[in-house]
């Protein structure tokens, strides 16, 4: 061990007469503790809502939605194609529409979506999500599923959010009318085309605005309604890397022709996931300032020492230290201030992290925000960065106080002894 190192930690521990030094040492430590739990918590909880959120986001849309003007008409062939490019793992075709669905205790504008209850669990995780019911169901013939206002007439099926469900007080083996805004033209003029519907499936995402809003219908009975003969409006498609979905959107796009354009999950919520970042960064910075304060305590904390020891560096100095080595001791001094405390904040922010991710203390109103949990991730980098932020500031809260006592000399050290 140098001599810098063991004098440098030496004078952390204070006399008796060195009591308010002592003190003043570990509210520095405590300063800095504060400053890196708090910034791992907070941090460790906005990148828990960006990937709760992207999660949520990604099992209601898939990774790459591929699209063609007036819609795709060749769409089992189209499929073929892209599940033939490379990173695809799989593809569906949707139908997507504005819609009106009306019961006997009112009416609520939803977003009408055709898939095939075959293909769509490889693609989007929506049959996790089912509590009542099954997507299977949306092929099956009423009479197979039971119930009903007419018994022995049949009806087509639906699966409706939890959410739209309580709104309407609609129940699982409900019917329902869904009105579409494309009406049929009458010697009367233009009449809103009507179709009734059972519900076969209730689903919970845990998002309000999707259990609020979406409801699903099979792709035939979609395309029946919406009068499309056999044409969808677009494939959704899975990949295996979803941060390379630009360029497997690309390379779909060339191999299926120019009529055809493909948007990607971070295209489609490109304002959403900017917004979430600057708010990280914003974040950062603020809550960076309590460590700078914690900085602070550091540099009043040394020049103390440093006025205090001013008989040891002159005689140190006497003795043949040189200007460098009395610097070393005050920043080792300084630096163990900052190290100690951002590894205890470090251990407390873990801890605290892994309390709220596993008490699910924390509610959230489900109407408010996308989810109803707190949830909470800790990013390895995000921690990394924390920490060499905080070990850094400190370092730089050494120099002055560190600088100051090598300038000293030994005479004005002495000159009372």
């Amino acid at each position: 061990m140098s001599y810098e190192l063991f004098i440098g930690l030496r004078y952390l521990k204070a006399k008796r007469k060195q009591t308010f030094i002592s003190i003043i040492t570990l509210i520095s430590i405590g300063g800095v503790s504060i400053g890196v739990m708090a910034l791992i918590v907070v941090i460790g909880v906005m990148t828990g809502f960006k990937e709760d959120l992207r999660d949520k986001i990604l099992g209601y849309y898939s990774h790459i939605v591929v699209l063609k003007q007036g819609g795709v008409d060749n769409y089992t062939e189209t499929v073929g194609k892209i599940e033939k490019v490379g990173g695809v793992m799989a593809a569906t075709p949707f139908i997507y529409s504005q819609a009106m669905l009306s019961t006997r205790s009112g009416s609520l504008g939803v977003v009408l979506r055709g898939i095939d209850p075959e293909t769509i669990g490889k693609v989007i995780n929506i049959g996790s999500n089912i509590k009542e019911g099954s997507l299977l169901n949306l092929n099956e013939p009423t009479d197979k599923i039971g119930g009903g206002d007419q018994p022995g007439r049949k009806y087509t099926g639906i699966v409706i959010g939890k959410e739209l469900s309580k709104n309407l007080g609609v129940f699982y083996n409900d019917t329902v009318n869904i009105i579409s805004p494309m009406g049929v033209m009458t010697p009367m003029g233009m009449v809103p085309r009507i179709k009734r519907f059972r519900v076969v499936g209730i689903f919970e995402s845990g998002m309000y605005e999707y259990d609020s809003s979406f409801v699903y219908v099979s792709l035939n009975s979609a395309q029946k309604f919406l009068n499309m003969s056999d044409i969808v409006t677009g494939i959704e498609v899975k990949i295996d890397d979803i941060y390379r979905a630009k360029e497997v959107g690309y390379r779909i796009v060339k191999d299926l022709g120019y009529q055809y354009w493909a948007r990607d999950w971070m295209e489609m919520n490109k304002n959403l996931f900017a917004a979430l970042k600057l708010e990280k960064i914003a974040m950062f910075v603020i809550l960076i300032l309590i460590i700078l304060v914690a900085a602070f305590n550091i540099v009043s904390t040394l020049i103390m020492v440093v006025m205090e020891k001013n008989k040891d560096i002159a005689i140190l100095k006497s003795m043949g230290a040189t200007a460098g080595s009395i610097m070393k001791i005050f920043i080792i001094e300084g630096l163990t201030i900052g190290v100690v405390g951002t590894l205890l904040g470090a251990v407390g922010g873990y801890a605290i992290s892994f309390f709220l991710s596993r008490s699910n203390l924390i509610k959230l109103p489900s109407d408010v925000y996308y989810m109803s949990t707190f949830p909470v991730r800790i990013d390895s980098t995000d921690s990394i960065l924390i920490v060499i932020s905080a070990i850094g500031i400190s370092f730089l809260a050494t120099l002055y106080p560190s600088w100051q006592a090598s300038r000293l000399a030994p005479a004005v050290g002495l000159r009372y002894e």
